[in-house]
């Protein structure tokens, strides 16, 4: 018995190894190919015969009067603003609806919810219209002042989080003269802890990923995001180099790769956790 039950174990991790090869297959290819000539992309073959290291400075620095260098830091800089903005309006928010009494607070709920279905193609002119009548075309803050609002799904998130935490925790909080905010600050936020990262991974990777928002809303060069910025390497090429546009499209997924397994332990055990009480 002992001896079929290996045989078994090891049928399954062999399995579960081709499984996972066949998954990272393409990520294998994208790296090798960073390091390929363009003609070479086009062969059958894993990784280059002849490693182009260079494919990554010269990528870097392909596009004309700029490098790479101010599309990262300007993406990052947004992205930072953002994600701390929804981390802040989106657990206030969730805090109103999980622990406050107020009246048509199931309505509201409901059509927080009901948003969340509203494609946002729907808002795209209206918005532009707002935007444009503030006189905030080419600049960061329609696609930062949005977050202030919460974001439906990160406030649901962190409403249903918040729902598990025994109230009995809110009532002690009030013996001892802690007001709702300080209720919020002191209590709720460190307990959230997993629910805020797990906002903060969701916020980052999706803000990070976005180009149509800043497609639409920038006009300049200098405050291109990376995603434009690689748009722009493709259209200011004759012959693409494809290796190079490789190259730096790998290292722009650097950054919220880097923040997922940093914080992957908190965001399983907020996106497990999440919805089991309450």
């Amino acid at each position: 018995m002992t001896g079929a039950h290996n045989k078994q174990n090891w049928l399954v991790h062999v399995l579960m190894i081709a499984f996972c090869f066949v998954m990272f297959y393409p990520v294998l290819w994208w790296i090798g190919a960073s390091f390929k000539s363009t003609p070479e992309i086009s062969l059958p073959t894993l990784f280059p015969k002849v490693w182009l290291w260079q494919n990554y400075t010269e990528g870097w620095m392909a596009l004309p009067k700029y490098t790479f260098t101010r599309f990262f830091m300007n993406s990052l800089k947004l992205n930072v603003a953002t994600t701390i903005i929804h981390v802040i309006s989106a657990s206030l928010v969730a805090f109103g609806f999980a622990r406050l009494t107020f009246p048509l607070k199931g309505l509201w709920f409901s059509i927080l919810l009901m948003t969340l279905m509203l494609p946002g193609q729907v808002t795209l002119i209206p918005q532009y219209t707002m935007f444009h009548s503030f006189d905030w075309i080419n600049t960061y803050l329609p696609l930062i002042i949005p977050s202030a609002m919460g974001g439906a799904f990160f406030i649901f998130l962190i409403v249903q989080f918040i729902r598990g935490i025994p109230r009995e925790l809110d009532e002690s909080a009030k013996i001892d003269g802690c007001t709702w905010f300080g209720i919020y600050l002191r209590i709720i936020m460190p307990l959230t802890l997993p629910a805020l990262i797990t906002v903060t991974i969701f916020s980052f990777i999706w803000g990070w990923d976005e180009y149509f928002g800043p497609l639409i809303y920038l006009n300049t060069v200098d405050k291109y995001t990376v995603p434009l910025a690689l748009r722009m390497f493709i259209d200011s090429q004759s012959a693409v180099p494809w290796g190079q546009l490789l190259a730096v499209s790998l290292l722009s997924v650097l950054p919220p790769v880097v923040i997922f397994f940093l914080a992957q332990k908190h965001f399983v055990e907020g996106i497990a956790t999440t919805g089991l009480k309450g």
